[in-house]
């Protein structure tokens, strides 16, 4: 569960929030520059807000009341981008492998063979990213975050880079991810077929202005 009640002021731009979101996926969804990618920053640790708190499954994470703030690498959640952003001079194995060094001492969560199958990229383990679509980098990113067992999982427009092949190739193994994986996940889009897809919950943000969908 996450739990926010925030405002962020930066220059003449003011978001603000009042929020409680649950498991599945919660669709973001709002015009170009209405908020959304600063939401997603201040919830994983890369801003702080002005004033309020946030908090993830009884977790506070920041509270500007208390003066508390925990660092990014600190709150256990995962982040995929537009962009892959893997490591070119590592294979797709040591790419997974390398968020599995985020998870922490117990090592909880799901396996590497466990990603593995269920992003179905065995037969990708060998190759650099280079020899990879982009759909295919785009599911190594994604068991990458998964292996380093988030508590939330944050997706910033992730098929948006992607030719609508790719893209519908890559929407069946969201949907696995959303079956298969007990993990909230924040899922900015501007597409709604995206959202008919994929969302459980949904959020707007316009104006900078963060609602419940109706």
């Amino acid at each position: 569960m996450l739990d926010l009640s925030l405002t962020h002021r930066a220059g003449d731009f003011a978001l603000k929030a009042d929020l409680t979101i649950g498991p599945g996926v919660t669709a973001i969804t709002g015009p170009s520059g209405a908020g959304k990618t600063t939401l997603l920053s201040l919830i994983a640790g890369l801003s702080r807000p002005s004033e309020g708190h946030i908090r993830l499954h009884g977790k506070m994470l920041v509270d500007t009341h208390t003066k508390q703030f925990l660092p990014a690498h600190r709150r256990h959640i995962g982040q995929v981008f537009q962009e892959a952003r893997l490591f070119p001079h590592l294979n797709v194995r040591h790419n997974l492998l390398y968020g599995r060094l985020f998870a922490g001492k117990d090592r909880t969560g799901p396996t590497v063979q466990a990603i593995i199958d269920l992003l179905d990229i065995a037969p990708l383990l060998r190759r650099r990213p280079r020899d990879l679509s982009g759909g295919e980098r785009q599911r190594v990113a994604i068991g990458r975050a998964l292996l380093s067992n988030p508590a939330l999982l944050l997706l910033d427009e992730p098929l948006s880079a992607l030719d609508p092949v790719r893209k519908a190739e890559l929407l069946p193994y969201l949907r696995r991810l959303r079956d298969g994986i007990a993990l909230p996940m924040l899922y900015v889009t501007h597409q709604r077929e995206e959202v008919a897809e994929l969302a459980t919950g949904w959020v707007r943000v316009e104006h900078g202005l963060v609602t419940a969908g109706q």
